[in-house]
């Protein structure tokens, strides 16, 4: 799966095949949108994984998604990992992509 993001056309999307391989640093596509990872809850039996949406996307609410829908909607986006990051000014948060 191949898609375009600001003028550019990005490469393949990898299939998340595991949970444990989710990390904060690398960015994923879930239905056409980037997210970023941020924590799974610590239930045991129904684990669900919160992800947030990048600054630059119409969505801003958090994910939460189950296993079966995170093995089946989540891709990595290879080419923009470690490219957002968050500043604390004066209690506020503020995110940037690049």
């Amino acid at each position: 799966m191949t898609f375009q993001l600001l003028g550019e056309l990005m490469p393949e999307l990898t299939s998340v095949s595991c949970p444990t391989l989710l990390t904060q640093s690398k960015t994923y596509q879930i239905d056409g949108t980037l997210y970023r990872y941020l924590y799974s809850s610590d239930s045991i039996k129904n684990t669900q994984y919160i992800f947030r949406p990048l600054p630059s996307q119409k969505k801003r609410a958090d994910l939460r998604l189950n296993k079966d829908k995170l093995l089946r909607k989540v891709y990595e986006v290879p080419g923009l990992y470690r490219q957002h990051r968050a500043t604390v000014t004066n209690g506020a948060i503020q995110q940037s992509l690049f």
